[in-house]
């Protein structure tokens, strides 16, 4: 996941290709490790984002050399009352597949970056999968330290007491420190102030 660092308003067309390729990133690394067979549903949402992004670089930023700096709308609906009363093409279907294809290789740009990322970093890719695997969030500090062959250092979390059950890197919520908890696991219900 990545976190908006600040407000932002514009970004360069390195930055979005960048990006596209990043929201390939999950789906190539399960082709890589477990195959074409294996491959989720887990990406699709990423492949949805790619899709309305890549679409958004040629039809509204144009970052299109065929089609230039124009903004193409896609056909709109007007909508009455949730139905449909009538549709407006803004395009000519050449025009369209002029779009289709430049989403098209965007997209296949993007996949074929993630690909040759993940195959020359796939060293760095089984370390930090190692990594999610025994503690399920890394920080971008802990990915560092991991890539870097550091240990990560957790000895400051709630999470220090010596009971056998298995320990997870979900942030906790800081509500209360685990002596002040009533035993039972379960904690009282908030009451209404009056």
């Amino acid at each position: 996941m990545s976190l908006p660092e600040r407000d932002r308003y514009t970004y360069s067309i390195y930055e979005l290709k960048a990006k596209l390729a990043m929201m390939f990133g999950g789906r190539v690394a399960e082709e890589l490790i477990f195959g074409k067979e294996h491959v989720t549903t887990g990406a699709g949402n990423d492949i949805k984002e790619a899709t309305n992004l890549a679409r958004r670089m040629i039809t509204e930023y144009g970052f299109s050399e065929k089609l230039g700096p124009l903004r193409y709308e896609d056909n709109q609906e007007e909508v009455f009352l949730g139905h449909s009363v009538s549709q407006h093409k803004n395009v000519s279907d050449a025009t369209a597949k002029v779009i289709d294809d430049e989403i098209r290789s965007l997209i296949d740009d993007a996949e074929a970056e993630a690909r040759r990322i993940l195959t020359e970093f796939n060293d760095e890719l089984e370390i930090i999968t190692k990594g999610l695997l025994e503690y399920e969030t890394l920080s971008a500090e802990e990915v560092d330290n991991l890539l870097k062959g550091k240990p990560i250092d957790r000895s400051d979390s709630d999470e220090s007491d010596s009971s056998d059950r298995p320990r997870s890197s979900v942030p906790t919520s800081g509500s209360a420190n685990k002596k002040d908890r009533p035993s039972g696991g379960m904690e009282p219900e908030p009451q209404p102030q009056g």
